[in-house]
């Protein structure tokens, strides 16, 4: 029986980890640029991410200002 608190897979591709996140890769690669390839060092072709990487990902997504919504003023 597989324990319920391990990952499916140990590595997740660009592709999987996005689809596993629901967003494009586009939308993940511009999320890795902003946070993590921000020393002017490209992104390597053949990443691999993590389930923690993922979690952390989520985060950054949910928490990134959405241009298509309209916040309401703090009182």
């Amino acid at each position: 029986m597989q324990s319920l608190n391990r990952p499916l897979k140990e590595n997740y591709s660009e592709e999987e980890a996005a689809q596993m996140l629901g967003m494009s890769v586009a939308r993940l690669q511009k999320l890795l640029d902003q946070h993590i390839f921000n020393d002017g060092s490209g992104r390597p072709s053949a990443l691999q991410l993590r389930q923690s990487d993922l979690v952390l990902i989520s985060f950054w997504d949910r928490t990134e200002p959405n241009a298509k919504v309209v916040r309401m003023p703090r009182r």
